[in-house]
């Protein structure tokens, strides 16, 4: 959601839609959606052993950080956009909201290593999935402007917390 957020504000960067850009925008998004939990997988995985016992807190800690984090910027002072794109893409701007987009993403493949996630195709269908939603969003930024983003952000954030609270409750034996 935070890629999808990023590319309406893409989005309203450029004075007229252009499909090349919104593609390359959202390969970057989608490519580094399912780069980083990939990353946080293998970290993951050299550590699950030491800390298997506890998997189930690290993820609802994690997951609740995070989507408080998004949350929270939903509801606060809007911020002023980057724009990685105008008459040219600017590729050093564009990794950087990229890799700023994606970090939390390092964190949930952590995750994924704790709860013994296959992460090939769970990078592969988040890192698609990105793709067509920062497609979509720099569409939906360009003709709709800004009207749309903190609700984005504001609805992932609450599902990351609802999905740590299930994975908690899962191992705690309160949901089947």
């Amino acid at each position: 959601m935070d890629a999808f957020a990023v590319a309406i504000c893409q989005g309203l960067c450029m004075r007229k839609f252009n499909w090349r850009y919104a593609f390359v925008i959202a390969l970057f998004f989608g490519g580094f959606q399912a780069l980083m939990p990939f990353f946080g997988w293998l970290l993951g995985s050299r550590f699950a052993g030491y800390i298997q016992s506890v998997d189930h807190w690290v993820a609802f800690v994690l997951l609740l950080a995070i989507g408080g984090n998004m949350v929270r910027e939903s509801l606060g002072k809007e911020e002023e956009t980057k724009c990685a794109v105008d008459q040219r893409i600017d590729l050093k701007r564009l990794t950087v909201l990229a890799v700023a987009t994606s970090i939390d993403a390092l964190a949930v493949g952590v995750t994924f290593a704790f709860l013994n996630v296959e992460i090939v195709p769970a990078v592969s269908i988040i890192g698609s999935i990105t793709f067509i939603l920062s497609l979509i969003g720099v569409a939906v930024g360009n003709l709709f402007g800004t009207r749309y983003k903190r609700r984005a952000e504001l609805t992932g954030g609450v599902i990351l917390i609802l999905l740590g609270t299930k994975i908690l409750l899962e191992h705690l034996g309160f949901l089947a």
